[in-house]
């Protein structure tokens, strides 16, 4: 099997000799937030986590991010928080980059290296800690679980990318494939995290127009990627976000693979504004 690579961002700041000029986009229907941009300027703290800052890539915010939040977390040795999460009804997900960290969650220790994901459930009192040498970084995506009557909260998952086969879209002879951690069938689940990689040459071969609102971080390689009306040139440490039904698209050209972590919220009603 191939190794896969993810990449973090390290900070630092851009010379004084460099050109401004750069790929950071902000519109109606989509942003691009390149990876130069990510620098230590940028990274914001939080209260009751110790030796850590953070890269904020989406937000709810109006005109962007409606349904999650998505940090880049940096932990130094030693650093974490046992009051993590202060909003009750926050699930949450983890995706390391980089470094090893410890959850903890009902009184066990669940250690997630490179490529490892966990899934946290609202309300479940975990805690998480480097208890590594090295400098953690990982994603953490957070949503407000939307409960249904009569459906259960997820279970907490603790899983490895490496570990799970990657499914291959249909037609595409392997060139296209997503590494899932939830099934798509469980409906307790309101959002989905998953892995999406694509061969050179591989691409998504018509313009995707639906409801689902995205958050896609670059992990590996390089690629060209529709948003809306607009080709963007896209590499490993780029992020981008998509409102619902802004249509998209995506060769990869290579010389090598391209691969992206990606948010979507699904299996939900569309909740029905009034009008008065």
């Amino acid at each position: 099997m191939t190794e896969r690579t993810y990449y973090a961002p390290t900070g630092g700041l851009p010379a004084q000799t460099e050109l401004h000029t750069g790929r950071a986009v902000f519109t109606e229907a989509y942003a691009v937030i390149p990876k130069g941009v990510m620098s230590d300027i940028v990274t914001s703290y939080l209260p009751f986590w110790d030796k850590t800052r953070l890269w904020v890539l989406s937000r709810p915010l109006s005109g962007f991010a409606e349904t999650f939040s998505q940090y880049i977390m940096e932990v130094q040795p030693g650093g974490g928080s046992d009051q993590p999460e202060p909003e009750a009804d926050a699930e949450g997900v983890f995706f390391v980059v980089e470094g090893e960290i410890t959850v903890t969650l009902d009184g066990a220790a669940h250690t997630l290296t490179p490529g490892g994901y966990a899934y946290l459930p609202p309300a479940s009192g975990w805690t998480v800690r480097n208890e590594g040498k090295d400098v953690a970084r990982f994603h953490w995506v957070r949503k407000a679980y939307d409960f249904v009557e009569g459906l259960d909260a997820p279970d907490p998952l603790f899983l490895n990318e490496k570990d799970i086969a990657p499914t291959p879209m249909p037609d595409t002879g392997g060139t296209w494939a997503t590494s899932r951690f939830v099934d798509p069938a469980d409906l307790r689940h309101d959002m989905h995290v998953t892995v999406v990689t694509f061969e050179p040459g591989g691409l998504i071969p018509f313009e995707e127009t639906h409801v689902m609102e995205h958050g896609l971080y670059v992990l590996e390689g390089k690629a060209v990627y529709k948003l809306n009306k607009d080709w963007v040139e896209v590499e490993a440490g780029d992020y981008m976000w998509l409102r619902a039904f802004c249509p998209q698209a995506c060769y990869a050209g290579g010389p090598g693979r391209f691969r992206y972590l990606l948010y979507k919220d699904v299996n939900r009603h569309m909740k029905l504004g009034r009008v008065f």
